[in-house]
């Protein structure tokens, strides 16, 4: 008479083979990178989850959000920022665990009904894993994405020394609240940095003016004041004069010029320079 073989469970199903399986689940998820992560680094991740998902399931089932998982969690949160980082989409990310799957299939008994429903209480097991790669991806990539914003955001306003004691901050695109306090918190530096008491906000390249851009503008001017300079707006186009016109808007006795070069002659004036055209020197 034949001796019944144990009913596997999901550790035995992962204890059984394991050099086949891993091996399997190695190939299988670098062929789906497509050669962009080196086949070693992909070993060296891929082992260590092994253990570690092999140690959670002994110890705590399958709750994968437990504490028995909480180093699996920790390997597969280095993998997914690793994968964000290097480009990788959430579905390349994710594919690190649910290959597994795939891997594990030819170890299967087909006239096993044990072993077919520990393979399927570890199936959900990992399709919950990848969810979790793909939370921790999708979490790195909204950070990767504000870091860049804020760094495009300090790169578009910047504070550039015209004369002795005139700065100004050339504005290009949409000036909105956050940009406001950026352009407002650099404006300030600059001037304590630099020591002038003449500032000018050039709008040349903004291709707006509504009520909230005007309040941004007005605030920004405010403060400068507080800290002792003179704002002078330029690059006031018709478009943009009609349109505060027509909104009702109001910049009360803020100076305000058609262009740049008028507001630094204007600046230099107030800053006591004496300005002398060509005609006067030949004179």
């Amino acid at each position: 008479m034949a001796q019944q073989e144990s009913p596997r469970g999901p550790v035995e199903l992962l204890s059984t083979d394991r050099e086949k399986i891993t091996s399997e689940w190695i190939d299988g998820v670098s062929g789906s990178l497509h050669g962009r992560l080196s086949k070693a680094e992909v070993d060296r991740e891929l082992r260590e989850l092994y253990d570690a998902l092999v140690e959670g399931l002994r110890a705590g089932g399958e709750v994968t959000r437990g504490e028995s998982f909480s180093e699996v969690r920790a390997l597969l949160t280095e993998l997914s920022r690793n994968r964000a980082r290097q480009g990788f989409t959430p579905s390349e990310t994710a594919i690190s665990v649910l290959a597994l799957k795939q891997a594990l299939e030819p170890a299967l008994r087909n006239d096993s009904a044990e072993e077919t429903t520990a393979y399927l209480r570890l199936a959900r097991a990992l399709d919950d894993l990848a969810l979790y790669t793909v939370e921790v991806y999708t979490r790195t990539r909204e950070e990767i994405i504000s870091s860049q914003a804020a760094q495009l955001m300090e790169l578009s306003t910047p504070v550039v020394k015209l004369w002795d004691g005139v700065i100004a901050v050339p504005l290009v695109g949409t000036l909105d609240s956050a940009r406001t306090q950026v352009v407002m918190e650099k404006l300030l530096q600059a001037l304590v940095d630099t020591g002038s008491e003449q500032a000018i906000i050039d709008i040349t390249g903004v291709p707006a003016v509504d009520t909230q851009v005007a309040q941004h503008l007005l605030k920004t001017v405010v403060a400068a004041r507080l800290m002792g300079a003179e704002c002078t707006v330029s690059g006031i186009r018709p478009q943009i004069a009609q349109t505060i016109v027509a909104l009702g808007i109001e910049f009360g006795d803020i100076v305000t010029k058609a262009t740049l070069a008028d507001a630094l002659q204007h600046a230099l004036r107030k800053s006591g320079v004496d300005l002398v055209t060509h005609q006067d020197a030949r004179r």
